[in-house]
């Protein structure tokens, strides 16, 4: 059983149930095997048909027992596998949330949505048939070989050699098995990650006339796909024939030693009767299992991705701050207090250093804090440690002495509100839109909202107003219709914190400035952290952060920057240069 299995809450009383059901459902097939055994043996022995009447009626009885079992067990199962999987889902989108867009970019949105939606399915059908079926193994198939040895030494000792046998091709099978379907998974989240970004970006695609092209790549993913499921269908299938020939076969050992015993005479016809209908029971287990080891493989792929990435977000004891005590996860003083950066270090997959050992204090009058930075100088990734999607691989942030860890990290992500370049836009109404931090907003609350971050003028053109559907398969957006949108939503909510990733990185001058008047004068008092490398911003920042290579090199005012004439100072003439070639 995968050890897996083992950390979901709840699995060990789980099994202690269903152990003790296939314990009763070995003996309803004893029971039933000694009963028909019993019928077989009166006709057969030219007695009445009356005497068998009351073994078969008790024959019957056993039948709908064993079901009625096999249906408490699926069940039980059913309701285990429904509840885990719910479970996990909602911890790993927790966990998704709490890492963040780089999180998601990084492993692609498209197999995330897989993962998510078709991956806990999988999963489901996977705790659903592999829990019960493993313990029938066990709880079935032993009592039913110790009753067969009660009976005749010879065909238990046929049953126990071929046994390992068939389990022996059904590990080398199934290792085959789990190696295509490894395979096909990664092929099937491939695809999905493929057709997700496809969808995405089809509109560019046409324009740049690569439609035909790129619909030439996705047929020859698609067919990767495809091989990978008929190789995995070719181990499948083979691994079903090797169970059941072999079953068979021993079967036939037994009843091939059984008939030569009865043809002796030294052997009772009851007897062998009873033994030979148990056979295909005790195999029926490993057989049953077989079959679905195939049909969960992929479930079991995903709950492996799953608990990889729930994992992946826990706190290590190496990487930063201690845990905040039980009094201290209740953070005050967002807004007025002092946000302090202690010897920040990032460190990415490559063990290259992308942000090296950041430290900095932010008093209550540096509201307004601008980030910038040449490409790839770390800007991103400090927002990212900011807003608690990345955890720094040493030091810490604290909000007024307090390590922002553990709850009190929880809590620091509720206060903040994130603005991404390319905010995603919801199938749903404009209304259910702006509410994507605030669901439960009177519609005055949003209407004002909107005219607030200047999208009024759009409400009232649209046909049904605030009702209208946007988004993917709705009304299409401009790119800073959509900003105006994420910016509706940080204010709806009320967060006092508000980071923002280039927002306007690619709207062209006009749409920019139009936007900028309106994110100045709705952001009010908030604290804002703004990444971008348009610096004519910084004019409006309380305070600038500039980052080159990973590093902190400067802190300051506009004026203060400018005045020391080092590196704000150069990106400043370089983008002035720019602007005028």
């Amino acid at each position: 059983m995968d050890k897996e299995l083992f950390r979901l809450q709840g699995i060990r009383p789980v099994m202690l149930l269903l152990a003790g059901l296939s314990l009763l459902q070995s003996a309803a097939i004893i029971g039933q095997a000694l009963l028909l055994a019993k019928s077989i043996a009166i006709l057969f022995e030219g007695q009445s048909l009356q005497m068998a009447y009351q073994p078969l009626a008790l024959f019957l009885v056993m039948i709908v027992a064993r079901h009625t079992i096999v249906w408490l067990q699926k069940k039980v199962a059913g309701r285990f596998a429904e509840a885990s999987s719910e479970s996990l889902q909602g911890r790993v989108l927790s966990r998704l949330f709490e890492r963040g867009p780089r999180f998601a970019a990084s492993e692609g949105s498209g197999k995330l949505v897989t993962l998510v939606l078709e991956g806990v399915d999988r999963v489901r059908t996977y705790l659903e048939l592999s829990v019960p079926r493993t313990l029938d193994m066990v709880f079935v198939t032993f009592p039913l070989l110790a009753f067969v040895y009660m009976q005749d030494v010879i065909s238990g000792l046929i049953l126990t050699v071929t046994m390992p046998v068939l389990i022996g091709f059904f590990i080398v099978l199934g290792l085959a098995a789990r190696k295509q379907a490894d395979k096909q998974w990664r092929s099937y989240r491939m695809l999905s990650h493929h057709f997700t970004d496809s969808l995405r970006g089809l509109a560019t695609l046409r324009f740049l006339g690569r439609s035909k092209d790129h619909g030439e790549t996705v047929g020859r993913v698609s067919d990767q796909y495809r091989s990978a499921t008929m190789r995995t269908l070719r181990v499948a299938f083979l691994s079903s024939l090797a169970l059941d020939f072999f079953s068979m076969l021993s079967v036939a050992f037994v009843a091939v030693g059984l008939g030569l015993r009865l043809i002796e005479g030294n052997f009772g016809f009851e007897t062998a009767l009873v033994i030979l209908i148990l056979a295909p029971e005790y195999f029926l287990p490993v057989r049953m299992l077989g079959s679905d080891y195939h049909a969960s493989l992929d479930g079991k792929e995903a709950l492996g991705t799953i608990r990889t990435i729930i994992d992946s977000g826990a706190p290590d004891e190496h990487k930063a701050a201690p845990q905040a005590t039980d009094s201290q996860t209740s953070l005050t003083g967002v807004l007025d207090g002092t946000i302090t950066l202690s010897d920040i270090r990032v460190v990415g997959e490559d063990g290259r250093q992308v942000l090296g050992e950041v430290s900095v204090e932010l008093g209550s009058n540096m509201r307004r804090v601008g980030i910038v930075g040449a490409s790839g100088a770390g800007k991103s990734t400090l927002l990212g440690v900011l807003g608690g999607f990345s955890d720094p691989d040493a030091g810490m942030i604290q909000v007024d002495g307090q390590p922002i860890t553990g709850d009190a990290k929880q809590e620091w992500q509720r206060q903040i509100a994130y603005i991404p370049q390319h905010p995603y836009l919801f199938n749903q109404t404009l209304t259910d839109n702006i509410r994507f931090y605030e669901p439960e907003a009177t519609q005055e609350q949003v209407e004002q909202v909107i005219r607030d971050v200047g999208l009024g003028e759009l409400m009232d053109s649209l046909p049904n107003g605030c009702d209208e559907i946007i988004g993917e398969g709705g009304r299409t957006l401009s790119g800073g219709q959509a900003q105006r949108v994420a910016l509706g939503r940080a204010l709806l909510g009320n967060r006092p914190v508000i980071l923002l990733d280039e927002p306007t990185a690619h709207l062209d001058i006009e749409t920019e400035w139009e936007l900028k008047q309106t994110m100045l004068s709705v952001l009010g008092d908030r604290r804002v952290f703004l990444a971008t490398h348009r610096l004519h911003w910084m004019r409006d920042m309380d305070w600038i952060w500039v980052i080159d290579q990973g590093r902190l090199v400067e802190a300051g005012t506009y004026e203060q920057l400018v005045a020391q004439k080092s590196v704000f100072y150069r990106l400043l003439t370089a983008g002035a240069k720019g602007e005028k070639g």
